[in-house]
């Protein structure tokens, strides 16, 4: 198997379709198509089969899926080899963040990483995606959980306790809830994870039944704005909510789950000269952070 024609094969495999195939392996539709042509007549057999929902493999696509699998690993591990012993201040690192963490941390320090070295080209990814490090779709990662994997190597950068907030222009129209109310009378907005899962929805581990929530955000720049701008009540990790000037409600409660920062790397890589300079910045960004 032809690699060039294999990574279009997974490419169209992972993503269903010619477009979004193209996409993520940065060619054009037609290349798709013909690329996964030539490979199913050098197979001579019919790895896909095109639906109402996409493309969708065959039982022969789904046996040579997992050699495709292989080779993939096996390319990315000879990449990651080679560069994991790259000694130049120069090239391409891309991070994966959240948008909050992005704002307050690593974009300034990729802004001090340029100062220093011009000629590293930082690639920021602030997707809710989870991506993957094995297949280098990022060098490093700035995640909220620690990873199992054991190829990676995470570092946790801060563990910071999680409270209840509201703007200051909110508690001068709403008032500050009354413990004995619950949030009896009061706007809430609310991480929208937590309201699909099967755990009942609570605000520094009070249930949330009693309130009204007003919105249900899948960023926390988004769920920050909204509390800023005194349009609800909600939880923000504490040394964030005090970078936007908000007023903690109830102090002694917090969130039983700390929220915890891993910057995370594959071991092939620490060693690389600008994902180590990179990694350098973004430790010495958190390095006042709680941990």
């Amino acid at each position: 198997m032809n690699w060039d024609d294999t990574r279009i094969f997974l490419a169209l495999q992972r993503e269903g379709t010619l477009r979004s195939a193209a996409r993520v392996a940065g060619v054009d539709q037609a290349t798709v198509g013909r690329r996964v042509a030539a490979l199913e007549r050098e197979l001579g057999a019919t790895l896909f089969l095109r639906t109402s929902e996409g493309y969708v493999l065959t039982p022969a696509g789904e046996n040579a899926l997992q050699s495709a699998e292989k080779m993939e690993k096996f390319a990315d591990d000879l990449v990651r080899q080679a560069q994991g012993t790259d000694t130049r201040l120069a090239g391409e690192v891309k991070v994966t963040t959240t948008d909050t963490l992005a704002l307050e941390f690593v974009i300034p320090s990729i802004a001090r990483l340029h100062a220093e070295h011009p000629d590293v080209h930082v690639v920021l990814n602030t997707s809710t995606q989870l991506l993957n490090l094995a297949r280098r779709e990022a060098d490093i990662a700035i995640r909220n959980q620690k990873p199992e994997n054991p190829d990676l190597v995470a570092r946790r950068l801060a563990r910071w306790p999680v409270g209840l907030y509201a703007s200051p222009s909110y508690l001068a129209q709403r008032g500050e809830p009354r413990r004995v109310d619950g949030f009896t009378g009061h706007d809430l907005v609310m991480w929208e994870p937590f309201l699909t899962s099967r755990v009942l929805p609570t605000l520094v581990g009070l249930p949330i039944d009693s309130g009204r929530v007003v919105s249900s955000v899948n960023s926390s720049l988004m769920l920050r704005a909204m509390i800023r701008m005194g349009r609800a009540i909600g939880e923000v990790p504490v040394p964030i909510a005090e970078r936007d000037g908000l007023v903690r409600i109830w102090p002694e409660r917090e969130r039983a789950r700390r929220y915890e920062v891993w910057l995370v790397t594959h071991q092939d890589l620490r060693h690389t000269a600008r994902v180590r300079a990179m990694i350098d910045k973004i430790v010495e960004a958190f390095k006042d952070q709680k941990v």
